[in-house]
């Protein structure tokens, strides 16, 4: 069983499709005689040009086969792994994130917490007074701030957060693959979203795993 990935450029929406059989035969025909025509695949097939222009135009899209001019088609070698990957390398974070929870430096410990489980989110970002990103802060920094018998109200979070340079970022013309792996990497759950300016970056957005899950997941349905 055979999937065929197309990418429609102007929406960027990945659609997979399974290969019907006589699909397969055109790309068993070229594989064993490439190159080869057009005229000649359809006379193997009892089929006229016409006919086959859908199917070879497909198998041409999608990657399986290439043609050259007064040459005819032949087989690419490219698996159906290679054609997924190309899917994935055509998945851009802009198209996935989500909305960022974004909390001041100056507010406390307690407030934190509070505002995490209400936004039911694992990773907070922190800014300072112009907006720009100065920390991440992590269900894990809160815990550890617990912990102990300090006043958490009085504690403010740009005591406990991960300060530059030591956050991982990415933007949104980052690709998801990419964000995957940076996520895998680093054991953590979420990146900021940044765009660079001349003050410093300014959070847009956010990518967690489960964004990155879903993305995946949608790009399996699609052959279904």
């Amino acid at each position: 069983m055979t999937f065929v990935t197309l990418l429609c450029e102007s929406s960027g929406v990945v659609i997979i499709i399974q290969l019907n059989k006589r699909q397969e035969h055109i790309l068993q025909i070229v594989k064993e005689n490439g190159p080869i025509t057009g005229e000649h695949i359809a006379d193997r097939l009892n089929l006229t040009r016409a006919t086959l222009r859908p199917d070879l135009a497909i198998l041409t899209m999608a990657g399986f086969l290439d043609a050259r001019p007064r040459v005819g088609y032949f087989y690419t070698g490219r698996s159906g792994t290679q054609l997924l990957t190309d899917s994935l390398n055509h998945l851009y974070v802009r198209d996935y994130q989500s909305i960022p929870v974004v909390v001041d430096e100056g507010i406390s410990v307690y407030d934190a917490i509070v505002m995490m489980f209400l936004e039911d989110v694992g990773t907070m970002f922190v800014v300072d007074k112009h907006a720009l990103l100065v920390g991440v802060l992590s269900r894990k920094d809160l815990l550890r701030a617990s912990i102990g018998k300090q006043e958490l109200n009085s504690i403010p979070v740009n005591i406990i957060m991960t300060r530059m340079p030591n956050i991982t970022m990415c933007s949104k013309e980052d690709l998801l693959i990419d964000v995957a792996k940076k996520l895998i990497d680093k054991q953590i759950d979420s990146l900021p979203v940044v765009k660079n300016t001349e003050q410093g970056y300014e959070v847009i957005g956010r990518i967690t795993k489960t964004n990155i899950t879903k993305a995946f997941v949608a790009l399996a349905d699609e052959g279904y």
